[in-house]
Protein backbone atom coordinates (compact mmCIF):
# COMPACT_ATOMS: atom_id res chain seq x y z
CA UNK A 1 0.00 0.00 0.00
CA UNK A 2 0.94 3.54 -0.48
CA UNK A 3 -1.18 6.46 -1.72
CA UNK A 4 -4.28 7.00 0.48
CA UNK A 5 -7.13 9.29 -1.05
CA UNK A 6 -8.86 11.40 2.08
CA UNK A 7 -11.39 12.71 2.11
CA UNK A 8 -12.53 15.89 4.30
CA UNK A 9 -15.15 16.24 6.25
CA UNK A 10 -18.49 19.31 6.79
CA UNK A 11 -16.55 22.58 8.26
CA UNK A 12 -13.95 23.09 5.63
CA UNK A 13 -16.56 24.06 2.89
CA UNK A 14 -15.88 27.96 1.19
CA UNK A 15 -17.35 30.63 -1.44
CA UNK A 16 -15.75 29.61 -4.60
CA UNK A 17 -14.75 25.65 -4.14
CA UNK A 18 -14.24 24.06 -7.19
CA UNK A 19 -14.52 27.14 -9.21
CA UNK A 20 -11.11 27.62 -10.55
CA UNK A 21 -11.07 23.75 -11.41
CA UNK A 22 -14.13 23.97 -13.34
CA UNK A 23 -12.77 26.65 -15.56
CA UNK A 24 -9.60 24.55 -15.80
CA UNK A 25 -10.24 20.68 -15.57
CA UNK A 26 -12.37 19.62 -18.15
CA UNK A 27 -12.26 16.23 -16.24
CA UNK A 28 -13.63 17.81 -13.25
CA UNK A 29 -16.30 19.74 -15.48
CA UNK A 30 -17.47 16.24 -17.10
CA UNK A 31 -18.47 15.48 -13.45
CA UNK A 32 -20.06 18.82 -12.29
CA UNK A 33 -22.27 18.89 -15.16
CA UNK A 34 -23.08 15.31 -15.08
CA UNK A 35 -25.03 15.41 -11.44
CA UNK A 36 -28.85 15.45 -11.03
CA UNK A 37 -29.51 17.57 -7.92
CA UNK A 38 -32.82 19.58 -7.19
CA UNK A 39 -30.77 21.97 -5.56
CA UNK A 40 -28.58 24.38 -7.34
CA UNK A 41 -25.44 23.68 -6.13
CA UNK A 42 -22.83 25.17 -8.62
CA UNK A 43 -24.37 28.69 -7.71
CA UNK A 44 -24.12 27.93 -4.11
CA UNK A 45 -20.54 26.52 -4.33
CA UNK A 46 -19.56 29.49 -6.56
CA UNK A 47 -21.43 32.74 -5.15
CA UNK A 48 -22.81 31.45 -1.66
CA UNK A 49 -23.47 32.90 0.85
CA UNK A 50 -21.38 30.82 3.08
CA UNK A 51 -24.34 31.10 5.75
CA UNK A 52 -26.54 29.21 3.28
CA UNK A 53 -23.83 27.44 1.76
CA UNK A 54 -22.96 25.72 5.37
CA UNK A 55 -26.48 24.82 6.35
CA UNK A 56 -26.14 21.05 6.42
CA UNK A 57 -28.21 20.04 4.00
CA UNK A 58 -26.95 22.03 1.10
CA UNK A 59 -22.79 21.65 2.73
CA UNK A 60 -22.74 17.83 1.98
CA UNK A 61 -24.12 17.61 -1.59
CA UNK A 62 -21.86 20.46 -2.85
CA UNK A 63 -18.71 18.59 -0.44
CA UNK A 64 -19.32 15.78 -2.49
CA UNK A 65 -19.61 17.78 -5.80
CA UNK A 66 -16.05 18.88 -5.38
CA UNK A 67 -14.64 15.98 -4.10
CA UNK A 68 -16.66 13.86 -7.25
CA UNK A 69 -15.05 16.05 -9.31
CA UNK A 70 -11.26 16.32 -8.05
CA UNK A 71 -11.34 12.54 -7.51
CA UNK A 72 -12.18 11.61 -11.32
CA UNK A 73 -9.29 14.72 -12.24
CA UNK A 74 -6.82 12.43 -10.48
CA UNK A 75 -7.98 9.19 -11.62
CA UNK A 76 -8.08 10.03 -15.74
CA UNK A 77 -4.47 11.38 -14.87
CA UNK A 78 -3.27 8.43 -13.70
CA UNK A 79 -3.41 8.97 -10.05
CA UNK A 80 -4.99 6.35 -8.31
CA UNK A 81 -5.40 5.40 -4.97
CA UNK A 82 -4.58 2.18 -3.15
CA UNK A 83 -6.94 2.74 -0.37
CA UNK A 84 -9.55 5.37 0.91
CA UNK A 85 -10.40 6.85 3.88
CA UNK A 86 -12.63 9.96 4.92
CA UNK A 87 -13.92 11.76 7.69
CA UNK A 88 -17.69 11.59 8.33
CA UNK A 89 -19.19 12.88 5.46
CA UNK A 90 -15.61 11.94 3.88
CA UNK A 91 -16.50 8.52 3.89
CA UNK A 92 -18.44 8.03 1.22
CA UNK A 93 -16.01 9.73 -0.82
CA UNK A 94 -13.86 7.54 0.21
CA UNK A 95 -16.49 4.70 -0.94
CA UNK A 96 -16.80 6.86 -4.29
CA UNK A 97 -13.43 6.51 -5.12
CA UNK A 98 -13.52 3.17 -4.38
CA UNK A 99 -15.95 2.85 -6.79
CA UNK A 100 -18.97 1.23 -4.69
CA UNK A 101 -21.59 4.12 -6.45
CA UNK A 102 -20.96 6.42 -9.43
CA UNK A 103 -20.69 10.26 -8.68
CA UNK A 104 -24.48 10.88 -9.37
CA UNK A 105 -25.36 8.42 -6.81
CA UNK A 106 -22.90 9.80 -4.42
CA UNK A 107 -23.68 13.25 -3.94
CA UNK A 108 -28.26 12.35 -4.07
CA UNK A 109 -27.22 9.81 -0.82
CA UNK A 110 -24.90 12.77 0.85
CA UNK A 111 -27.76 15.67 -0.12
CA UNK A 112 -30.44 13.07 1.63
CA UNK A 113 -28.16 12.52 4.56
CA UNK A 114 -27.23 16.40 5.28
CA UNK A 115 -31.24 16.86 5.14
CA UNK A 116 -32.08 14.10 7.75
CA UNK A 117 -29.40 15.32 9.91
CA UNK A 118 -30.51 18.72 10.19
CA UNK A 119 -34.02 17.00 10.66
CA UNK A 120 -33.06 15.17 14.01
CA UNK A 121 -30.99 17.75 15.26
CA UNK A 122 -34.21 19.81 15.51
CA UNK A 123 -34.99 20.32 19.44
CA UNK A 124 -31.52 19.15 20.41
CA UNK A 125 -29.28 21.94 21.64
CA UNK A 126 -26.05 20.20 22.31
CA UNK A 127 -22.55 22.14 22.44
CA UNK A 128 -19.66 20.61 21.56
CA UNK A 129 -15.98 21.32 22.56
CA UNK A 130 -12.47 20.91 21.19
CA UNK A 131 -10.17 18.91 23.57
CA UNK A 132 -6.25 20.00 22.58
CA UNK A 133 -3.22 18.77 24.29
CA UNK A 134 -4.89 15.69 26.06
CA UNK A 135 -4.96 12.06 25.18
CA UNK A 136 -8.09 10.16 24.43
CA UNK A 137 -8.19 7.93 27.97
CA UNK A 138 -8.76 11.46 30.17
CA UNK A 139 -11.00 12.63 27.46
CA UNK A 140 -12.91 9.42 27.90
CA UNK A 141 -12.35 9.66 32.07
CA UNK A 142 -13.81 13.32 32.13
CA UNK A 143 -17.13 12.55 30.24
CA UNK A 144 -17.96 9.59 32.11
CA UNK A 145 -17.14 11.71 35.09
CA UNK A 146 -19.90 14.27 33.97
CA UNK A 147 -22.73 12.24 32.82
CA UNK A 148 -24.24 12.87 36.15
CA UNK A 149 -24.75 16.58 34.46
CA UNK A 150 -26.49 15.35 31.63
CA UNK A 151 -25.61 13.62 28.20
CA UNK A 152 -22.48 13.86 26.99
CA UNK A 153 -19.80 11.91 24.17
CA UNK A 154 -16.61 11.78 22.92
CA UNK A 155 -17.92 12.15 19.54
CA UNK A 156 -14.74 13.22 17.18
CA UNK A 157 -11.10 11.14 17.45
CA UNK A 158 -9.24 13.16 15.20
CA UNK A 159 -5.59 12.65 15.57
CA UNK A 160 -3.16 12.16 19.22
CA UNK A 161 -3.94 14.83 21.61
CA UNK A 162 -7.50 16.03 19.58
CA UNK A 163 -10.75 15.28 20.23
CA UNK A 164 -14.21 16.57 20.10
CA UNK A 165 -16.84 15.86 22.99
CA UNK A 166 -20.90 16.76 22.56
CA UNK A 167 -23.35 16.81 25.06
CA UNK A 168 -25.46 19.01 27.30
CA UNK A 169 -23.88 22.26 28.05
CA UNK A 170 -23.45 21.38 31.97
CA UNK A 171 -22.06 18.20 30.94
CA UNK A 172 -19.92 19.70 28.27
CA UNK A 173 -18.64 22.65 31.20
CA UNK A 174 -18.05 19.98 33.91
CA UNK A 175 -16.07 17.75 31.37
CA UNK A 176 -13.98 20.97 29.95
CA UNK A 177 -13.32 21.85 33.99
CA UNK A 178 -12.02 18.53 34.71
CA UNK A 179 -9.83 18.39 31.38
CA UNK A 180 -8.18 21.82 32.25
CA UNK A 181 -7.17 20.42 36.38
CA UNK A 182 -5.87 16.82 34.11
CA UNK A 183 -3.69 19.35 32.00
CA UNK A 184 -5.80 19.94 28.63
CA UNK A 185 -3.21 22.85 26.73
CA UNK A 186 -6.96 24.51 25.39
CA UNK A 187 -11.24 23.40 25.03
CA UNK A 188 -12.34 25.07 22.49
CA UNK A 189 -16.16 25.73 21.63
CA UNK A 190 -17.11 24.19 18.17
CA UNK A 191 -19.98 26.45 16.33
CA UNK A 192 -21.55 23.46 14.91
CA UNK A 193 -25.42 22.84 13.84
CA UNK A 194 -26.38 19.86 15.58
CA UNK A 195 -25.11 16.64 17.81
CA UNK A 196 -23.68 15.01 14.81
CA UNK A 197 -22.34 11.56 15.89
CA UNK A 198 -24.25 11.42 18.95
CA UNK A 199 -27.36 9.25 20.01
CA UNK A 200 -29.90 12.22 18.96
CA UNK A 201 -29.22 11.00 14.70
CA UNK A 202 -30.84 7.95 15.21
CA UNK A 203 -33.51 9.14 13.26
CA UNK A 204 -31.16 9.87 10.55
CA UNK A 205 -29.85 6.29 10.75
CA UNK A 206 -33.38 5.26 10.57
CA UNK A 207 -33.99 7.46 7.53
CA UNK A 208 -30.00 6.58 5.65
CA UNK A 209 -31.03 2.51 6.41
CA UNK A 210 -34.36 2.61 4.33
CA UNK A 211 -32.42 5.05 1.66
CA UNK A 212 -29.84 2.65 1.55
CA UNK A 213 -31.70 -0.40 1.14
CA UNK A 214 -32.62 0.95 -2.13
CA UNK A 215 -29.46 1.26 -3.68
CA UNK A 216 -27.13 -1.34 -5.22
CA UNK A 217 -23.63 -0.99 -3.79
CA UNK A 218 -20.83 -2.54 -6.02
CA UNK A 219 -17.54 -4.31 -4.22
CA UNK A 220 -15.23 -1.85 -3.22
CA UNK A 221 -12.11 -2.08 -5.75
CA UNK A 222 -9.80 -0.82 -3.11
CA UNK A 223 -9.63 -1.23 0.50
CA UNK A 224 -11.65 1.13 2.87
CA UNK A 225 -10.94 2.41 5.94
CA UNK A 226 -14.49 2.87 8.34
CA UNK A 227 -15.09 5.25 11.20
CA UNK A 228 -17.28 3.33 13.02
CA UNK A 229 -14.55 0.09 13.66
CA UNK A 230 -11.05 2.63 12.32
CA UNK A 231 -10.32 -0.67 10.73
CA UNK A 232 -10.55 -2.01 7.18
CA UNK A 233 -13.65 -3.20 5.76
CA UNK A 234 -14.00 -6.95 6.31
CA UNK A 235 -15.93 -9.07 3.80
CA UNK A 236 -18.21 -10.10 6.68
CA UNK A 237 -19.09 -6.47 7.60
CA UNK A 238 -22.49 -5.18 6.05
CA UNK A 239 -21.40 -1.77 4.73
CA UNK A 240 -24.42 -0.15 4.32
CA UNK A 241 -25.26 -0.89 8.36
CA UNK A 242 -22.03 0.52 8.88
CA UNK A 243 -23.14 3.66 7.12
CA UNK A 244 -26.45 3.64 9.16
CA UNK A 245 -24.06 2.83 12.14
CA UNK A 246 -21.70 5.73 11.12
CA UNK A 247 -23.81 9.20 11.69
CA UNK A 248 -24.75 8.37 15.21
CA UNK A 249 -21.31 7.07 16.58
CA UNK A 250 -18.21 8.26 17.30
CA UNK A 251 -15.68 8.62 14.23
CA UNK A 252 -12.65 7.03 15.23
CA UNK A 253 -10.36 8.96 12.79
CA UNK A 254 -6.89 9.06 14.78
CA UNK A 255 -7.00 4.45 14.63
CA UNK A 256 -8.16 4.78 11.16
CA UNK A 257 -5.00 6.52 9.79
CA UNK A 258 -2.41 4.64 12.32
CA UNK A 259 -4.30 1.60 10.65
CA UNK A 260 -3.48 2.69 7.42
CA UNK A 261 -0.06 3.77 8.14
CA UNK A 262 0.69 0.58 9.99
CA UNK A 263 -0.21 -1.32 7.01
CA UNK A 264 2.49 0.81 4.48
CA UNK A 265 0.87 4.01 3.31
CA UNK A 266 3.15 6.36 2.99
CA UNK A 267 1.58 9.21 0.38
CA UNK A 268 -1.76 11.14 2.20
CA UNK A 269 -3.68 12.70 -0.65
CA UNK A 270 -5.99 14.97 1.11
CA UNK A 271 -9.11 15.80 -1.27
CA UNK A 272 -10.39 18.88 0.57
CA UNK A 273 -11.38 21.68 0.21
CA UNK A 274 -9.48 23.04 3.16
CA UNK A 275 -6.38 21.35 5.04
CA UNK A 276 -7.72 20.05 8.17
CA UNK A 277 -7.10 16.11 7.47
CA UNK A 278 -3.48 16.56 6.47
CA UNK A 279 -2.79 18.05 9.83
CA UNK A 280 -4.60 15.11 11.73
CA UNK A 281 -2.52 13.08 9.57
CA UNK A 282 1.15 14.97 10.25
CA UNK A 283 0.12 14.20 14.48
CA UNK A 284 -0.89 10.75 13.81
CA UNK A 285 2.61 10.23 11.93
CA UNK A 286 4.51 12.00 14.23
CA UNK A 287 3.22 9.53 17.17
CA UNK A 288 4.24 6.71 15.03
CA UNK A 289 7.17 7.79 14.20
CA UNK A 290 6.92 7.46 10.81
CA UNK A 291 7.72 9.35 7.46
CA UNK A 292 4.56 9.84 5.44
CA UNK A 293 3.90 12.58 2.55
CA UNK A 294 1.27 14.70 2.81
CA UNK A 295 -0.40 16.72 0.39
CA UNK A 296 -3.89 18.73 -0.10
CA UNK A 297 -6.20 19.65 -3.02
CA UNK A 298 -7.70 22.82 -2.64
CA UNK A 299 -7.33 24.57 -5.41
CA UNK A 300 -6.59 24.20 -9.43
CA UNK A 301 -3.18 24.75 -8.84
CA UNK A 302 -2.56 22.58 -6.42
CA UNK A 303 -3.73 19.75 -8.28
CA UNK A 304 -1.64 21.03 -11.62
CA UNK A 305 1.02 20.50 -9.41
CA UNK A 306 0.37 17.46 -8.40
CA UNK A 307 -0.24 15.87 -12.22
CA UNK A 308 2.80 17.69 -13.28
CA UNK A 309 4.91 15.61 -10.62
CA UNK A 310 2.91 12.52 -10.56
CA UNK A 311 6.04 10.36 -12.02
CA UNK A 312 8.18 11.30 -8.15
CA UNK A 313 4.09 10.35 -6.77
CA UNK A 314 3.75 7.09 -8.36
CA UNK A 315 7.39 5.51 -8.78
CA UNK A 316 8.73 7.88 -5.62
Amino acid sequence: MKIVFLYAGQGSQKVGMGKDMYEEFQEYREIVDSINLLLDFKKLMNEGPIEELSQTENTQPCMSVFAAGVTNVLKKNGIRPDAACGLSLGEYGALHAAEVFDADTYVNITAFRGRKMMEAAKGHHCSMSAILGMDAKTVEEACKASKDKGFITLANYNCPQQYVICGDEEAVLAAESYLKEAGAKRCVRLNVSGPFHTKYMEPAAEALREKLESISFHEPEIPVVLNVTGDFLKENENLKEMLEKQVKSSVHFEESLRKLMEAGADTFIEIGPGNALSGFAKKTAKALEKEVKIISIDTAKDLRNLIENKEVLING
